[in-house]
């Protein structure tokens, strides 16, 4: 193929870039390359607000046609969770001509090396940025984030992580040097002298299984470290989230096309309504690696059925917070309410259990009792989204009906502290809008245990009152251990229970935020900095991002000569 955009234009492009990721991945500062704000963009070939939002209405209704071999049908039915029928058609793949023809291009992707596929990476992404409007209202319209949240997680930040990705295997790629020489002392004789020539080589080709809530956010870590490191990728989208991962495709496969590579190196499986290929494509010999976010049942059906491929997986966990004590009572209900409002507590990270002792805890406003900490938080949840405006902004809408009809059968569990309510979007009028819904639990009933020990996945928080901090502790410990979490939060002034915590999340492997009262929240992350979950625990079995993440996506191949 003949390249519009050399290797060498692509270095200068992105180089800077590239170093600076490299920098900060070791230092863990705050950097982002990529604008959160809506209004940084409109110059330097990105679209503003209006031209992205015409951009995404001119794909409704279309056939989005990407030029991959194979296709043998047309599918779709993406409905917003705001109420608007998308009605964008996509390829559907016939696997046995797409999978042969996704591994021809991988030669040439392979000797390009590792500076060479990290700057493509980067270009893919640096396009993708400059989409970034017309990308947040299809992450939007898929996933039922609020513009705003669906702008930012869903365009620079997880273009930030997918940039990490990239930094993280351009490091462990060039670990090893491209080439040795090696000699041997043989006393008296001749030395020993070899040529040593080591190449990272891809397993083969990834497959990306996306999810609804997070497509691009979750989805491009995996798709950028296995592009990155030599393999080719194919996307298989939720199928109630299609459009951000297929534009993620499209682009990818033109960057690929410029600059001489082979454009199915990347490519799409959009599937039938009730198809469920995820199956069928996790098993084929042809698959060597399967990113996953998504439920834990398929996430250890995957664990263990796809023996031939790597699998790095993002499951459910029960994500809790232990309240002990505070110097800042107001901001730690400020910060806790606003955790378990945003997205409608539809995230990974999300707070679900609140471990509070019986007795009360000790604040800067004087002791309060279980009751009134409950009651309190309530009460911060209710002032938080007491406008409907400002509660749209920051719920967004429910994802699909099983959240809701969780949500509703929450209040059957236990005592309501706090009642979830229903919200007229005046945008959107069919959209799903509901408040949290708080429920207190006793730690002490083994009846209330199912309900707090299971992922209640949706605006559904459990106050479960323990008998001491340090029956908090090893509560903790046990739904860890038994159950996974993405994140644990603690509440403490009290230096020991402070250390018992930590030393919980420890052993058990789970990433803690201690004291969290300002503008910080237990479910954000921020790439290069914070790793989002562990790998260490059941709820996931890779961190974004280490290099366990990508390091085990190559392997290393040596040919040696005699000097």
């Amino acid at each position: 193929m003949t390249a519009a955009l050399s290797a060498h234009e692509l270095i200068a492009r992105h180089r800077s870039t590239l170093d600076q990721a490299l920098e900060v991945i070791r230092t863990r500062a705050y950097w982002s390359p990529h604008p959160e704000h809506p209004k940084a963009y409109g110059e330097n070939g990105s679209l503003d607000a209006a031209a992205g939002k015409a951009a995404f209405d001119a794909l409704l209704g279309s056939r989005l046609d990407l030029g991959q071999p194979g296709t043998d049908d047309w599918v779709g039915g993406e409905t917003s969770p705001y109420g608007v029928d998308l009605g964008v058609t996509y390829p559907h793949a016939d696997l046995d001509v797409l999978l042969p023809a996704m591994k021809a291009g991988q030669r040439a992707w392979r000797d390009a090396g590792a500076e060479q596929r990290a700057v493509v990476c980067l270009e893919i992404l640096k396009r993708i940025s400059d989409r970034t409007h017309e990308f947040a209202h299809a992450v939007m319209h898929t996933s039922g984030q609020a513009f705003m949240m669906a702008f930012q997680a869903g365009g620079p930040h997880a273009q930030d992580r997918g940039l990490e990705a990239v930094a993280y295997a351009y490091v462990e790629q060039v670990r090893t040097p491209d080439n040795a020489e090696w000699t041997k002392p043989q006393g008296k004789r001749d030395p020993l002298a070899m040529n040593k020539q080591f190449t990272p080589v891809p397993r083969g080709i990834a497959l990306m299984i996306g999810c609804n809530t997070f497509p691009t956010w979750n989805g491009y870590p995996g798709l950028f470290a296995s592009l990155a490191t030599g393999n080719a990728v194919l996307v298989k989208p939720h199928p109630r989230a299609v459009l951000p991962l297929a534009l993620t495709v499209q682009v990818a496969r033109e960057v690929l096309a410029e600059t001489g590579f082979d454009p199915n190196l990347v490519a799409l499986a959009a599937e039938r309504p009730g198809e469920g290929i995820a199956k069928t494509l996790a098993l084929r010999p042809e698959i060597r690696i399967i990113d996953y976010t998504g439920s834990t049942e398929f996430g250890d059906w995957l664990e263990a059925n796809a023996r031939q491929a790597q699998v790095y997986t993002e499951k459910a966990g029960v994500n809790t917070v232990v309240v002990h004590s505070t110097s800042d009572y107001k901001g730690m209900l400020s910060n806790l309410a606003f955790s378990l409002s945003l997205y409608s507590g539809q995230m990974c990270t999300t707070p679900q259990n609140l471990l509070v002792p019986r007795e009360g805890i000790s604040t800067d406003q004087g002791p309060k009792s279980y009751d009134e900490v409950v009651a309190d938080l309530a009460k911060s949840v209710d002032g938080l989204l007491g406008d409907d405006a400002r509660a749209n902004a920051l719920l967004g809408a429910i994802v699909n009906p099983d959240v809701k009809a969780r949500l509703e059968a929450a209040a059957g569990l236990g005592e309501v502290a706090l009642a979830s309510r229903e919200i007229t979007n005046p945008d959107f009028p069919g959209a799903v809008v509901r408040t949290p819904v708080i429920v207190k639990l006793d730690g002490a009933k083994p009846d209330d245990e199912a309900a707090y020990m299971s992922e209640c996945f949706g605006p559904v928080s459990f106050a479960v009152a323990v008998d001491s901090a340090a029956d908090a502790a090893e509560l903790l410990r046990r739904t860890v251990r038994e159950k996974g979490a993405m994140t644990v939060g603690a509440y403490t002034t009290d230096p020991e229970v402070e250390q018992a915590v930590q030393e919980v999340c420890l052993e058990e492997a789970a990433q803690l935020s201690l004291n969290l009262t300002g503008g910080v929240y237990v479910n954000q992350t921020a790439a290069f900095s914070d790793f989002h979950g562990s790998g260490g625990n059941p709820s996931a079995s890779a961190a974004l991002c280490d290099g366990a993440f990508v390091a085990n996506r190559f392997r290393v191949v040596e040919v040696r000569r005699d000097a």
